[in-house]
């Protein structure tokens, strides 16, 4: 009899722990989510809420539908200081105003990304985009040498070696009508981070149905849309009716590629150090990779295989969309104002004259307008219209109290767009970014690189880069654009793309044939 109920009993301890467990768990996570939703009550709501969906269902699938649907909110509220929105259980609180948004980015205790960035960890794993606490203020130390100006400045050769191929391309597009842009510039951006982060051509500009280019593109969108649909944030649910075994496809595609890329420059290393010794009158021109591979911490040890494929596959992914999206805005705007396109092409022939040649540092400094008009070009459609940032202890924003655990997103292109400080924002005007004009304007006001401890640590790279190609671009075609800003529909994904792309026309420009 004793040995009867010592079998009944063991089940019954068990189940009886698992109910323990699983109550305990569920009182925690219910008065978690009742102590925040009491706490953020006073925020302005965007809509009506509903238990554990949030305002979930009110938010559109397609993603230029749901970027146009987060920005008319911050039209709706432009009063308010900031809104909140709950994304099944997790609330965030959305901020578009410089104030606002100073007073997250400037708090060294909120200096990690928010919790939707863990989907691109199977991409990306924990680098410096998505890592955070120690090891994103080591990664960061150790990392900010190899953006030094005067290392930038060996990409050079780089970027206008792409950018004579980019003109070749589009010279057989010269005079023949409309056609889409986008991906003419996107590869174009594609082969310079790839040779200079990696050292190695994938000829990207030649070969645009490479295996490599189109798992990068998909894999984009694959996070995008997972981050913005709650019910794909388990991993089970994503797996069995999301996209999580096609993203497994495209990952095994992107880490080959840069896993091999690695190890055969690793091989070199020794190489690449004797040569630069036994030509001590020349300087070999190195990638990211290179200088990943001899980075140490203060402890004098090396990043490991892993830490670099994360930077590696970072830069990949953070160093071409965003600069490729900024040049193509800005040949449109150049295209549909042909006042600023004049300007700009003035510029170029006072720096450059009749040459051909390629464009150096000198030249970089001396197109100050140019400069001026892919800073507007930004303000209008920042490359990352959005981002968020954890909220790691309870704070105040603005007079209201935002609990730990919170969630801050940062609506840059809405930003942009304050009166205050942009009048007449829909307009695009380079010279507000003159030095007399910007002068007194927050700096909290303008933001396409992020700000404070977290800012983009590539932005120099990035506005070389777009100097070079528009520059290149600018001395041999007119630029026309094709579409009104109805027609554009401004995409807010990982980054700020046209929905239907970027349609241009262009006229060849007189032949230079003179040397300056």
């Amino acid at each position: 009899m004793a040995d009867l109920l010592g079998n009944y009993m063991i089940p019954l301890l068990g189940v009886s722990i698992f109910i323990a467990i699983l109550t305990h768990i569920t009182y925690n996570v219910l008065s978690d989510y009742l102590h925040k939703w009491l706490e953020m009550k006073p925020i302005p709501n965007v809509a009506r809420m509903y238990p554990f969906i949030g305002h979930a269902s009110y938010f559109k699938t397609n993603a230029g539908d749901f970027f146009k649907q987060i920005v008319d909110y911050t039209h709706q509220f432009s009063d308010a200081p900031l809104i909140k929105l709950w994304l099944g259980t997790v609330p965030f609180v959305v901020l578009f105003h410089a104030e606002t948004v100073e007073t997250v980015l400037t708090n060294p205790v909120h200096v990690d990304k928010a919790g939707v960035y863990k989907f691109l960890h199977p991409w990306l794993g924990t680098g410096l985009l998505t890592s955070t606490g120690r090891k994103w203020h080591q990664r960061r130390k150790m990392l900010t040498p190899t953006f030094h100006f005067s290392i930038l400045t060996d990409f050079l050769e780089v970027m206008n070696e792409q950018a004579e191929i980019l003109v070749e391309k589009l010279e057989k597009q010269a005079g023949k009508g409309p056609f889409n842009c986008f991906s003419h510039i996107a590869l174009c951006a594609l082969d310079i981070i790839c040779e200079t982060a990696m050292g190695k051509k994938i000829y990207a500009q030649s070969n645009s149905d490479s295996e490599y280019v189109r798992s990068v593109y998909r894999m984009s969108d694959i996070v995008s849309r997972r981050q913005r649909t709650p019910w794909f944030w388990l991993d089970f649910v994503y797996y069995y009716f999301g996209d999580g075994r096609e993203q497994d496809k495209m990952l095994k595609v992107l880490h080959t590629f840069t896993n091999n890329v690695i190890n055969e420059r690793a091989e070199n290393i020794s190489y690449i150090d004797s040569e630069s010794d036994s030509h001590r009158g020349t300087r070999k021109k190195l990638a990211f990779l290179d200088m990943l591979l001899k980075t140490t911490d203060e402890n004098g040890n090396r990043m490991s295989h892993q830490d670099i494929q994360e930077e590696v596959d970072t830069f990949m992914f953070r160093g071409h969309d965003t600069t490729a999206a900024s040049m193509n805005w800005a040949l449109h705007l150049l295209g549909s104002h042909p006042e600023v396109h004049s300007k700009v092409q003035q510029e170029l022939q006072e720096v450059f004259g009749t040459s051909d040649r390629p464009a150096n540092t000198e030249d970089l400094k001396k197109l100050k307008y140019l400069e001026c008009v892919i800073k507007e070009a930004l303000r209008l459609f920042p490359s990352v219209p959005f981002f968020a940032r954890k909220i790691c202890e309870d704070c105040y924003i603005n007079g209201f109290k935002v609990p730990k655990g919170a969630e801050a997103i940062i609506i840059t292109y809405a930003l942009h767009r304050d009166l205050r400080y942009f009048p007449e924002p829909e307009e695009f005007r380079p010279e507000r970014f003159l030095p007399e004009n910007s002068a007194g304007r927050p700096p909290y006001a303008y933001i396409p690189f992020s700000a404070g401890l977290r800012n983009c640590i590539g932005q120099r790279f990035a506005l070389m880069e777009e100097k070079v190609i528009l520059s290149s671009v600018l001395r041999n075609f007119n630029v026309e654009a094709c579409q009104t800003y109805e027609e554009l529909r401004p995409v807010g994904d990982l980054i700020l793309r046209a929905e239907n792309g970027i349609w241009i026309k262009l006229e060849k420009r007189t032949p230079q044939t003179s040397s300056n």
